[in-house]
């Protein structure tokens, strides 16, 4: 089988956002990261999404973050700004931004908190893509939204080509498919439970928080699917399984991303900030031991 057009990229991270000790933004961790990820598999960055810990940094911040990413790695990586708030003038003024900067695309989750109708969502929507012209990925999580973006939504704001993917995080394959065949939008894995099951099932790449440790293998895994060998990707995702469990399943990703990759030596600590806190002693083992067992960690560290 041969995939789909991946109009972001295929393997994409939503990268954590690396702080200084005192919680501010290190402008060089961002660089670093963003470098190491596109040096292990990675062909895309999502920065100021969920993991990037988005709602706890300004506008400002944001910027930085964004022109800091681009400039180490925008011409060998997509960039895609998350610009994804529940205040529809707030992601406007993102977007606006994300495109001055030089933004390969947006990321854009629906509402949440506010739970606005389908009418509304997809107001929110047209809105926002008004304000410029880059390519726009949704992103479907109604675990963390509580809502869910209706098929005829996405059927509506399709007829706008501005609107090209879908992050899936819904968890429902067979509704996928429904919506790309009607809708011609390419889909995401949002979920790196779900990455090989979505890659099977028409979609065209992930967006991961694993990725900050697997790129390598996720690109080999994407790479087995659209070859037709299925038997070396689930290999590849069942070898990487373990690792999904640890980052994804005990507290939320940045936390435990973050704690890989200051094992991994690309970041020399796991600062979160305010509401999150870092993840303890007992996780951090946890991690090194699934990171350990996957043969995922260095012989010395990376920096």
């Amino acid at each position: 089988m041969s995939l789909p057009a991946a109009p972001l990229g295929r393997v994409l991270t939503a990268m954590v956002t690396p702080f200084k000790d005192d919680g501010s933004v290190d402008l060089d961790g961002v660089a670093r990261v963003a470098e190491y990820l596109v040096a292990n598999g990675n062909d895309g960055i999502v920065v100021s999404g969920t993991t990037g810990e988005a709602p706890t940094t300004s506008v400002a911040e944001d910027g930085e973050i964004l022109r800091a990413v681009i400039d180490a790695v925008g011409d060998r990586a997509t960039v895609v700004a998350g610009i994804g708030t529940n205040h529809t003038e707030h992601s406007i003024e993102l977007n606006e931004q994300a495109a001055k900067a030089g933004a390969d695309g947006v990321l854009l989750v629906s509402p949440y908190y506010n739970k606005p109708t389908q009418a509304g969502i997809a107001a929110h929507f047209e809105a926002v893509a008004a304000a410029s012209e880059l390519p726009i990925m949704l992103y479907d999580i109604p675990g963390r939204t509580g809502v869910t973006i209706a098929p005829e939504t996405f059927a509506r704001v399709a007829a706008n080509e501005k609107f090209v993917a879908v992050k899936d995080a819904v968890g429902d394959l067979f509704r996928g498919t429904q919506i790309m065949a009607e809708t011609g939008l390419a889909y995401y894995s949002g979920d790196d439970v779900l990455n090989l099951g979505w890659l099977t099932h028409g979609g065209c790449g992930v967006v991961s928080v694993v990725g900050h440790v697997a790129g390598n293998q996720y690109a080999e895994m994407v790479a087995a699917v659209d070859a037709g060998d299925l038997d070396r990707a689930l290999r590849l995702y069942n070898d990487v399984a373990p690792v999904v469990d640890a980052i994804m399943n005990h507290a939320p990703g940045v936390m435990t991303a973050k704690a890989a990759i200051q094992l991994l030596g690309v970041h020399g600590n796991r600062t979160v900030r305010l509401p999150l806190v870092e993840a303890d002693d007992q996780l951090v083992g946890a991690v090194h031991e699934a990171l350990a067992n996957a043969g995922l960690l260095p012989i010395t560290p990376t920096n």
